[in-house]
């Protein structure tokens, strides 16, 4: 076990960092809003202590996991996901929080089914095309990835959660085209997704609204635009090296999910446009470091995997910083090892668990029976050997 770490130490050491740090940030961020609200200025860090502590845990148990059983119980691990996310919709187990649903309530513990669903369709996808790659690009080799996609896609929108929902399609289409599928299909998947997201925009009037406050937050500062301008100011009041740790004004109640989805903003403040260099730069070192293992991996399954949890992590970041920005419409999404969620920061360790099990895996010596052409040419080579002699 500690000779996987070894061969991924810098990984695991650049995850551990985001985690200590994001902890120190949740504080910094929620300290007052927590003490106001709960009158615990350490209400959200006792709780993403506790997801680091259960993530842990399921890092190990990833550790130990040979990735090739996964294949086995496939189904299992998808069908487990798709109950997760329908199990929102049941009364008195689901949890309705600022009119969308999407967690489950376990007595006093929550989980967000959509969380798990991410790495579980990764797992099962390329499970799938590691034993059907042949097939890949092949319009029949698409359709299973693209029904079991759909569905938790739907699941996901019906929460209602879009932000998740176009993170776990754009990893599908990632998947596929690494997977192998013909340009011609691409295209044919990706212009009538793109074309859906205006009418899935339309159709909610809270989605027109987040999209006129993200074209000009301005025209409604005190409504849907307030978000946005509170985080652009936070931004911009960290200017090159920032007010220093806890010095963020924006999280007196200000700035809405200081502690979760906009806390890149709160980073910017405390630190600086050169510390969100050297938060990018961690990311990106964790990114290049997963797509290594994906490349030197020694078969197709773990080379899907890998990417599959990179592509998790990188298409999530970076939707999380484009929000923050004010790059695209105004969305939740936490950003990964940071952000407070104690479902995000276990199910992430785990999957870098998973991801660091891949790395350690040592490659398998088969030894074949020699056929019987074989056995008389080494019978030839024996007897012109003894001629000589």
């Amino acid at each position: 076990m500690l000779t996987k770490i070894k061969k991924s130490k810098v990984l695991v050491l650049c995850v551990l960092g985001l985690c200590i740090f994001g902890m120190f940030m949740i504080y910094s961020a929620s300290c007052y809003s927590a003490k106001v609200n709960y009158d615990d200025a350490f209400h959200f860090v006792k709780k993403q202590l506790f997801g680091f502590v259960l993530g842990i845990g399921l890092f190990f148990l990833a550790l130990k996991v040979d990735y090739h059983r996964l294949v086995k119980i496939r189904w299992y691990i998808i069908g487990g996901a798709v109950i997760l996310l329908v199990l929102v919709f049941v009364p008195f187990i689901g949890i309705s929080s600022n009119g969308a649903r999407r967690w489950i309530g376990f007595g006093g513990l929550t989980l967000q089914s959509s969380e798990v669903a991410k790495f579980a369709y990764v797992i099962f996808v390329a499970c799938y095309m590691s034993k059907e790659y042949k097939k890949m690009p092949t319009f029949q080799g698409m359709i299973v990835p693209l029904i079991v996609g759909g569905c938790i896609c739907l699941l996901v929108l019906l929460e209602p959660n879009l932000s998740v929902t176009l993170c776990i399609g754009c990893v599908m289409l990632c998947m596929l085209l690494v997977g192998g599928i013909r340009m011609k299909h691409l295209l044919m998947l990706s212009i009538p997704a793109l074309l859906l997201v205006p009418i899935l925009i339309i159709i909610e009037p809270y989605r027109l609204q987040r999209l006129t406050a993200f074209l000009n937050p301005w025209g409604s500062p005190k409504d849907e635009g307030f978000q946005l301008i509170q985080s652009l100011y936070s931004l911009g009041a960290g200017g090159w090296f920032g007010l220093g740790y806890l010095g963020s004004r924006q999280k007196y109640l200000f700035l809405p999910f200081s502690e979760s989805d906009f806390i890149l903003s709160i980073i910017g403040e405390e630190f600086g446009f050169v510390g969100i260099v050297v938060l990018c730069i961690a990311y990106l070192v964790v990114i290049k470091e997963g797509i290594k293992i994906a490349l030197h991996t020694k078969d197709r399954l773990g080379a899907y995997m890998s990417f599959g949890i990179v592509c998790v992590i990188a298409i999530q970041t970076l939707i999380n910083f484009a929000v923050v920005t004010g790059s695209i419409p105004p969305t939740g999404i936490p950003l990964p090892f940071i952000s407070a969620g104690g479902t995000s920061l276990s199910v992430f360790l785990g999957g870098i668990g998973l991801l660091v099990s891949i790395a350690g895996q040592e490659e398998k010596v088969y030894v074949s029976v020699p056929t019987k052409k074989q056995k008389m040419f080494f019978k030839k080579i024996k007897l012109s050997k003894n001629l000589v002699k």
